[in-house]
């Protein structure tokens, strides 16, 4: 009888061992997932960065020809402004209107000096902004004006040329 017994508690702790290693197998299977899809995740977004560093070497390169590299030129050269949301006037009542503007820029080098300016920028663009009425903008005609006093202004902060255009990524009127 005592031999059984044996026999039974060795079944058990055999039981035991091996609901453990496969607990301790699954912990690490799921560690190893996690560790993979982080990798692939953080991996993905340093893959992009050196993708935007050859669009920018392929700009700085391609700029002197004239046709090389338009696309990662663009990509490289555009510099995003923070939202501007200011009061406008439609006639009645006082609106708010959200623009999110972005410069165009003539080579990537440029985007120090927006940046060390970038006060004396938001600050002309918000009273450019806060002189419009709802009817001045809401045109396509309107907005290319803006578009263009907003460069005519950007051009006596920076030397004329640095900026080349002025996209509108956002114009809401509410």
């Amino acid at each position: 009888m005592a031999a059984k017994d044996e026999q039974v508690k060795d079944e058990q702790a055999s039981g035991s061992k091996k609901k453990l290693f496969i607990i301790i197998g699954a912990a690490v299977a799921a560690v190893v997932v996690i560790v993979v899809v982080l990798m692939m995740t953080m991996g993905g977004g340093k893959k992009e960065g050196g993708a935007e560093k050859k669009a920018e070497a392929k700009s700085e390169g391609g700029h002197g020809g004239g046709h090389g590299g338009e696309a990662g030129k663009a990509a490289v050269t555009v510099f995003p402004l923070e939202p501007f949301i200011v009061n406008i006037y439609d006639g009645q009542e006082v609106r708010y209107l959200k623009v999110k503007v972005e410069f165009e820029m003539s080579a990537p080098e440029v985007k120090a000096e927006v940046e060390a300016r970038q006060a004396p920028l938001r600050d002309a663009i918000l009273v450019l902004l806060t002189t419009k009425t709802l009817q001045e903008v809401q045109d396509l005609q309107g907005k290319n004006q803006l578009r263009e006093e907003i460069l005519t202004s950007v051009n006596k902060i920076l030397p004329p040329g640095k900026i080349t255009k002025v996209y509108f990524t956002d114009f809401v009127v509410q």
